[in-house]
């Protein structure tokens, strides 16, 4: 028997929004293929098992509901490796931003 989250628990849930068959035609192929898939996160209004219908109400006080499929969900997104590019721009912003021009007797 699959565990009961608690009513309550941040969760996330998802719900096929549009499945492929009704994705629109100027999609790319490779989008067109899948289904739109929502997932959204909140607290559960009722008690619900893994995979189960669940009801959550969302942070904004939006009530939806879906598949549940995680209990305390994290967060793994990241912004990719570091750019070297961009490495020295918040140092230049600072030096720009609070330099003093002894020319003309700015900082003093």
């Amino acid at each position: 028997m699959a565990t009961r989250v608690k009513k309550g628990a941040l969760v996330e849930i998802e719900k096929i929004i549009l499945t492929p068959s009704e994705r629109a035609p100027q999609v790319p192929d490779d989008t067109g293929k899948v289904p739109l898939v929502m997932r959204a996160r909140g607290s559960l209004t009722n008690d619900a098992a893994m995979g189960e219908e669940a009801h959550i109400e969302t942070a904004t006080g939006r009530r939806l509901s879906g598949t549940l499929v995680q209990e305390n969900p994290g967060y793994d997104h990241g912004f990719g490796p570091p750019i070297p590019e961009l490495t020295p721009i918040g140092r230049e912003t600072r030096d720009i931003l609070f330099r003093t021009d002894e020319k003309e007797g700015a900082g003093k």
